[in-house]
């Protein structure tokens, strides 16, 4: 046990070192795009600034899944190491935006979260709300691993895990999506460069409504897999 808490400590100190790294580079960025506040419509960035992004992204990714595997001892714990370190770091990214900026105002305000593959967008709340499920679930996993070696996540526990993400994701990306197919099709998404009229047009994306219920059932689905989980191992201990 004192081996998993010290792997989360050190863990969750690299998470939240790294999420300021993640907000300078927001700071920055806003200083420069958006000197009057983050707002939607986004402004257009510089192609070579907009590639950095994405790039920069994908690395972050690489860095959470490279500590996850030098922390963890099997693909188990490797999985809980990695959502408990996202977690961390997306917690405490609007945390130094708060510090640093004063953003955002509120947990409904709305925020552009990704751009891998598409634009995911939703209230600050949203992805704060997975955080914290997903540090619920990493320290579940971890105990049980502590308290019995062989524990695995089962497959119906993965389908739920794995659907609810994918739900989760669909809430994300469906409001810039709903956007861009009112007007374009997937075969003209697919095939947007040098399309200006296209890049303008998705220029001037604003947010207007995150489904909730959307977003919700993915919640459900989390909530089942942990729940089964709990009981699985409940039953054990009986």
């Amino acid at each position: 046990m004192k081996n998993t808490l010290q792997a989360l400590l050190w863990v969750g100190i690299f998470a939240a070192a790294m999420a300021f790294l993640e907000s300078a580079v927001v700071v920055y960025l806003r200083a420069v795009y958006y000197p009057e506040g983050f707002v939607f419509p986004l402004k257009m960035m510089d192609p070579g600034i907009m590639v950095t992004e994405i790039v920069r992204e994908a690395a972050t990714m690489v860095m959470l899944i490279t500590v996850a595997v030098i922390a963890g001892k099997n693909a188990v714990s490797r999985f809980a190491i990695f959502i408990y370190a996202f977690a961390i770091w997306d917690i405490f990214y609007y945390i130094y935006l708060v510090l640093l900026l004063g953003w955002p105002s509120s947990m409904m305000t709305w925020d552009l979260l990704f751009l891998i593959p598409v634009t995911w967008v939703g209230p600050v709340l949203a992805p704060v709300i997975n955080s914290l499920t997903m540090i619920l679930l990493a320290v579940l996993i971890l105990n049980y691993r502590t308290k019995n070696e062989v524990f695995r996540v089962s497959s119906f526990e993965w389908f739920l895990l794995i659907l609810g993400s994918l739900v989760v994701i669909f809430a994300y990306t469906r409001p810039y999506m709903q956007y861009m197919l009112a007007r374009y099709s997937f075969s003209e998404l697919l095939h947007f460069s040098g399309n200006q009229a296209l890049t303008d047009y998705a220029a001037a994306f604003v947010p207007l409504k995150f489904n909730w219920i959307l977003f919700s059932a993915g919640q459900v689905l989390f909530f089942w897999s942990i729940g089964n989980m709990v009981r699985r191992m409940w039953d054990k201990k009986a």
